[in-house]
């Protein structure tokens, strides 16, 4: 068992894809261990740091991939296409949250800031934080999705392009317009502006 383990641990994303449509456990096993903590992070990221709501939308795309491992190709990179499903998950959501925005709005930054905060580091860092969320989820839906699947899944240009099924100058010029906003709401952590 234990060498057929290692062999696993070896398999491209794209191999255990093929094998979980065969109905093999520890393929699924694997691409979960692979990727859930990677999507629980952009999940968190893009849906303004609500862990519970974070950890639902793992285990429906994870529930997703075992009830229809067919719908993926497996001629395409599971990474960019795991991407895509957790993208289109968060446009569904963002359906949602319109729908009920008069009731709670979701996108309000969590508090981070806490009572045992005793240092001015820790104060500045939560104030940064808390600043940085708030103006990362003022950003349109398509702006934001480009900066959180470069900056914190690191993916390439290309890969985001084929995520989202844009072209790369597309990529290019969305992260510029992100990166540009997110700076110009942050320059009071600046210290070339702050002198």
């Amino acid at each position: 068992m234990r060498i057929f383990q290692k062999q696993v641990k070896q398999l491209s994303d794209e191999e255990l894809m093929k094998l979980l449509s065969k109905g093999n456990q520890r393929a699924f096993d694997e691409i979960y261990l692979r990727y859930s903590d990677v999507l629980f992070g952009y999940f968190m990221k893009m849906l303004a740091r609500d862990k519970e709501k974070c950890e639902d939308m793992v285990h429906d795309l994870f529930a997703k991939i075992i009830r229809k491992p067919d719908y993926f190709n497996v001629n395409r990179s599971f990474r960019t296409w795991v991407f895509s499903v957790a993208c289109n998950m968060c446009k569904n959501e963002y359906k949602r949250m319109s729908v009920r925005k008069h009731v709670s709005n979701d996108f309000e930054p969590t508090k981070s800031l806490q009572a045992e905060s005793d240092t001015l580091k820790k104060v500045q860092e939560s104030t940064f934080s808390e600043s940085f969320y708030k103006a990362l989820n003022a950003l349109d839906e398509k702006h934001k999705n480009v900066f959180a699947l470069r900056h914190f899944e690191g993916l390439s240009m290309k890969e985001i392009a084929e995520t989202l099924e844009i072209n790369e100058g597309t990529v290019k010029s969305r992260l510029f317009y992100a990166t540009k906003t997110l700076a110009k709401e942050l320059k009071e952590f600046n210290p070339i502006y702050n002198q």
